[in-house]
C-alpha cells in the first residue's frame, strides 16, 4: 500500500478526541490541549506512512494507532520530567543530576517556611522593606571573614555581575594559565568579554610572574582576576603568583582583586583526609577585595554564586541593574540560608552534610552496604543477572578535586538476558529511574553514592526491568 493510499485512512480530529479511551485524559487536559495532541499524533502517523510505505491498513486500525500516540502525546504532558532519580554512578557532585544533594536541615526549609510567605524582603522589626540578601549575608560574613555578602543565581553569574560593577570598559589583567573553560563551553574570556571589562592576557600557559601582572598595569586597569582552575592541573614547570603578592601590588596601584574560587570551600578539607582546596577565608585574610565562589558544588547547597568582600564593592554590586535579573528567589535562598548554618559546627559535617558525607565515608561502610545490595539483588533476581562487589572509584565531579579518585565499591551486574547497555537504559526508563554506569560490558551501580534506603528502590528497580525483558516481544528492549 503506498503512503497517498494510506493518508486517506487518516482519522478526523473530532474522531480521535470522542473516543471512549479518551474520556479520563478529557478529565485531565482542556480540550484545545488535547486536540492539539490528537493533531500530533496524525502528524506523526502522516509522516511514518511517508518514510515507509505502510501495510495495508483500513479505518478502526489506523484510528487506533492515532488514539494510541494521542495517549502517549499526553502523557508526556502530563507526568514530571525533572524527576527524583538514584545516583548510582558514584559520581558525588553530578551536574547532570542537580549537582549537590541537599542536607536534611536544606530539605526541611523547603517544606516548612518556603512554600507559604515569608520574610523574604520585609525587615520585621520595623515593617519596613527590607534586603533579601541579609539571610545570608549575615552567615558568609561570619563563616569568611568579609566585611558583606550578596547572591546571584550562578558562579558565573558572579563573575559577570562583579565585573560589570567594577571594570565595565576598562580592563582586567588575568593570567594566561588560568582562562579556564567551565561547564557547558562557557569560556572565562567570553564572560570577561560580556561583563564589558577589556581582557589583558598576562604571562604564559605554565608561568606567570609578579612582575608580568606589574608590568601590564595602564591608566585603564581596573584590577585582576584570579580564577582558581577547578577542573584541572597544570603540573610540573609553573610558576603563579601567590594571592596576597597580587593583593599587595594591587593596593599600591589602587586596583581591586577578584579572586573567582569556582567550587569555595568554608572549611579545610584536609580536616577530614581530601586534598586541599581553596578556601574562601583565606583569600579574604589574604587581601583579596572580592571572592566569587558556588553555592552547588562542595558548599553543598542550590544553585547559586556568591560574592563575599570589601563592603563598598558589594554595595556597588547590589546596586547594578544586572542584579535584578541574576538575583535569588525565595527558595535559594532559603534553602542556602539552612545549607550555610551547617558549617557553624564544622566538626559535625560529616555526619549532616550529604556532599561530605559522601566525600568522607569510610569504605568498609561502602563495602557494607554494596554487599547488602549485592545479595539482596541476587535474591531477587538470579534468574537472569549474576551480581558481584567489586572494587570501583568515585569522584567529587563539577570540577571538584578534579585529580582526586576516591574509593568506593560497586555492584557489578552481568545480565544474562539483555546487553549492558539496553540494562542501563532499562534503569534509567524506570518510574524512579537509576543511574548507573557501563564498563567492561558490565553495569555498575556504585554504593558511594547509594544511600541505605535506596536499596530497596534498586532492587525493585531491577525487578521489574527483569519482568520487561521476560514479556514477549520485548527483543527490542535487549539489545
Amino acid at each position: 500500500m503506498n503512503s497517498e493510499a494510506a493518508f486517506r485512512h487518516l482519522p478526523a480530529i473530532e474522531k480521535i478526541l470522542q473516543h471512549p479511551r479518551l474520556e479520563s485524559l478529557r478529565d485531565r487536559l482542556a480540550l484545545p490541549i488535547l486536540a492539539d495532541c490528537a493533531r500530533r499524533a496524525v502528524a506523526d502517523l502522516r509522516e511514518h506512512w511517508r518514510r515507509s510505505a505502510p501495510a495495508p491498513v483500513d479505518l478502526d486500525a489506523a484510528l487506533a494507532r492515532a488514539i494510541d500516540l494521542t495517549i502517549a502525546q499526553a502523557a508526556r504532558l502530563l507526568q514530571p520530567s525533572l524527576k527524583r532519580v538514584i545516583n548510582a554512578t558514584g559520581v558525588i557532585l553530578h551536574t547532570g543530576l542537580g549537582r549537590a544533594a541537599l542536607s536534611e536541615a536544606a530539605r526541611m526549609a523547603l517544606l516548612d517556611s518556603l512554600t507559604g510567605y515569608c520574610s523574604l524582603e520585609i525587615d520585621l522589626a520595623t515593617g519596613k522593606r527590607g534586603d533579601r540578601h541579609v539571610h545570608v549575608a549575615q552567615l558568609v560574613q561570619a563563616l569568611t571573614g568579609a566585611a558583606a555578602a550578596c547572591v546571584v543565581n550562578n558562579n558565573a553569574a558572579a563573575v559577570l555581575l562583579t565585573l560589570n560593577s567594577i571594570a565595565n570598559k576598562k580592563e582586567i589583567i588575568v593570567s594566561r594559565g588560568q582562562l579556564v573553560e567551565i561547564g557547558g563551553s562557557f569560556r572565562m574570556p567570553e564572560v570577561i568579554k560580556k561583563s564589558g571589562a577589556k581582557l589583558v592576557e598576562v604571562g604564559t600557559t605554565n608561568k606567570t610572574k609578579l612582575a608580568d601582572y606589574a608590568q601590564a598595569i595602564t591608566p585603564r586597569t581596573a584590577g585582576f582576576l584570579v580564577a582558581h582552575t577547578s577542573n584541572y592541573r597544570i603540573l610540573g614547570f609553573t610558576h603563579e603568583v601567590e594571592i596576597r603578592e597580587l593583593a599587595a601590588l594591587a593596593r599600591v596601584h589602587n586596583l581591586i582583586v577578584v579572586h573567582d574560587l569556582g567550587g569555595g570551600a568554608l572549611v579545610d578539607l584536609r580536616l577530614w583526609g581530601l586534598p586541599p582546596e581553596p578556601v574562601v577565608s583565606a583569600s579574604i585574610a589574604a587581601g583579596v577585595h572580592l571572592v566569587t565562589f558556588s553555592g552547588d558544588k562542595v558548599l553543598g547547597g542550590p544553585q547559586s554564586g556568591l560574592i563575599a568582600g570589601e563592603a563598598e564593592l558589594i554595595q556597588r554590586i547590589k546596586k547594578n541593574p544586572l542584579m535584578r535579573a541574576l538575583r535569588c528567589d525565595k527558595l535559594t535562598l532559603g534553602v542556602l540560608e539552612h545549607t550555610l548554618r551547617l558549617f557553624l559546627q564544622p566538626e559535625a559535617l560529616p555526619q549532616r552534610h550529604e556532599v561530605l558525607r559522601s566525600m568522607t565515608e569510610e569504605l568498609r561502610f561502602v563495602h557494607e552496604r554494596a554487599q547488602r545490595l549485592q545479595v539482596e539483588v541476587q535474591r531477587s533476581c538470579n534468574a537472569w543477572l549474576v551480581a558481584e562487589v567489586v572494587r570501583s572509584e568515585s569522584e567529587a565531579g563539577s570540577g571538584a578535586l578534579p585529580l582526586e579518585k576516591i574509593p568506593s565499591h560497586a555492584v557489578r551486574l552481568r545480565a544474562v538476558a539483555c546487553s549492558s547497555s539496553a540494562l542501563a537504559r532499562l534503569l534509567r526508563l524506570q518510574e524512579l529511574p537509576v543511574l548507573a554506569y557501563v564498563r567492561e560490558a558490565c553495569v555498575r551501580l556504585d554504593c558511594r553514592t547509594i544511600l541505605e534506603r535506596e536499596i530497596p528502590l534498586v532492587v525493585q528497580a531491577l525487578q521489574t526491568a527483569g519482568r520487561i525483558l521476560a514479556e514477549p516481544g520485548s527483543r527490542r528492549a535487549k539489545k
